[in-house]
């Protein structure tokens, strides 16, 4: 049979009816060394597992239904209700644990897909099912050519010829010194028809079952039991050996995050984002960046945030869940749970902290700190502030080194700060507190009470300068 590139399939609709996603997320991952399931890790805004539902739902896969086992309870928290659950409480294999989906499937065909691998493409995942369907197989795998294809199982073809018909696969473990000179490997992804889950338990009953160097049931017994059987067993070949992998420490983790990012990035320059340097540049998938924008080097921008149209962020910026808007600065700053709206000029070296909001126009300068506050439109903050359980109206200005002092040790209280106030450098506004509109606070003054608005405020003590003090001392 000859191999097939899932990049030449033509990956055209298909009735994503006939198919049920089985996703396998059991598993510990041991040489994560983690307490955390390995589908748990977080990757470029996601989870391992949330990477590969999100793919399988874009490939057009309604129905998902994820095996689970060690950190069931941690998985299902994270995937909420979003797919339906199958429990593997004792690990017996790849293949026992597609067994534990069987009542969850009433579809004429079964895509299994690795819960770890999260480069696998939605484009990838149809060709593949499309590829299955055309060929009316009984099982397809995914495989890929690798010059090193250490720690993966091996894929047999009749006459060990690269275009033979897929015989079977035999795991690294089991292969004999000439098994483990094939390149071609799998990749752990699959296609069956639905009549896998009886293959599996005959299997699994069998004299030759389990007869494994892991005691387990291999879910790749399966293929080598459909060709025995006369039935199609079909294959895909990757053109990107690596999209299949599924990394099985940190350092492969990370490598796998690189891929990631790079996708991400390219996708953010193709639709109009500017990234001066991609390689030091990080952005979850989960957040979005409008046309004209330019990230700078240094910059990091996670969760849901939301980025307008000709902003500049960074350099060595840090962005989480924040809405801004169009025509924004922010540089040398970190910002979270916030809102920033259009026109807005941050830091550099502000920190902008949950449930604040910058209002149009405003600028929040080097070395301030805001803290659940809101800024208003045009009104200025530029340096070496604090700025916590406050609302500044419009057109006002607080001066360098001013303090709202929100904490009298058991409770925060609250600063209001009129439209057009003037607050003079190194204030401290004691709360709970009001400053009335267009009212002006002395420099150096310490407000406890009320302002009026219009009034000026000097609350510090007056000057004495005495006269040839320093000679009468020597």
């Amino acid at each position: 049979m000859t191999n097939i590139n899932a990049q030449d399939i033509n990956a055209q609709e298909f009735n994503a009816q006939d198919f049920t996603a089985v996703i396998l997320a059991a598993g510990l991952g041991k040489r994560m060394k983690s307490d955390l399931p390995k589908v748990l890790f977080p990757l470029c805004g996601r989870t391992l597992v949330e990477h590969v539902v999100d793919h399988a739902r874009q490939a057009g896969f309604e129905k998902i239904v994820v095996v689970v086992g060690h950190g069931a309870d941690q998985v299902k928290a994270v995937l909420g209700d979003t797919v339906q659950y199958a429990l593997q409480a004792e690990q017996l294999g790849t293949g026992h644990a597609v067994m534990m989906a069987k009542d969850h499937v009433q579809s004429k065909h079964v895509i299994v897909l690795s819960g770890d691998a999260p480069l696998l493409t939605p484009d990838t995942l149809r060709a593949m099912a499309r590829h299955h369907l055309d060929r009316s197989a009984a099982a397809t795998v995914l495989t890929a050519v690798m010059e090193n294809p250490e720690r993966y199982g091996r894929i047999l073809r009749e006459n060990n010829a690269p275009d033979g018909r897929v015989t079977g696969i035999v795991e690294e473990k089991d292969a004999n010194p000439e098994q483990l000179m094939i390149k071609e490997i799998n990749t752990g992804t699959y296609c069956f028809e639905s009549g896998v889950f009886s293959l599996l338990a005959d299997c699994g009953r069998s004299s030759s079952g389990r007869q494994n160097a892991q005691g387990e049931y291999y879910l790749t017994d399966a293929l080598a039991a459909y060709y025995q059987a006369g039935k199609v067993v079909s294959a895909v070949v990757l053109q990107d050996p690596h999209e299949g992998d599924a990394p099985n420490n940190r350092v492969q983790l990370a490598e796998t995050a690189q891929v990631i990012q790079q996708r991400i990035l390219e996708e953010l320059m193709l639709s109009g984002v500017s990234v001066v340097d991609p390689h030091n540049t990080y952005v979850d998938i989960t957040a979005k960046v409008g046309r004209d924008s330019t990230l700078m080097p240094g910059t990091i921008i996670e969760g849901s945030t939301v980025i307008g149209e000709h902003c500049q962020v960074g350099p060595y910026t840090h962005l989480k869940n924040v809405q801004i808007g169009n025509d924004v600065v922010v540089q040398h700053s970190v910002l979270a749970d916030c809102i920033v709206k259009d026109r807005v000029n941050i830091g550099p070296f502000a920190y902008i902290r949950p449930e604040s909001v910058i209002e149009q126009g405003a600028k929040v300068g080097d070395f301030v700190e805001i803290k659940k506050s809101i800024v208003g439109e045009n009104s200025k903050v530029p340096h070496l502030s604090y700025v916590g359980d406050t609302t500044i109206g419009k057109g006002s200005n607080i001066g360098a080194g001013t303090i709202t002092c929100n904490y009298d040790g058991k409770h925060k209280h609250h600063t209001e700060i009129g439209d057009g106030v003037f607050i003079g450098s190194n204030s401290n506004l004691v709360a709970p507190v009001t400053i009335g509109h267009g009212a002006y606070v002395a420099a150096g003054s310490t407000i406890t009470d009320q302002v009026p608005g219009d009034a000026l405020a000097i609350a510090r003590a007056r000057q004495v300068n005495k006269e040839n003090y320093v000679s009468k001392q020597k």
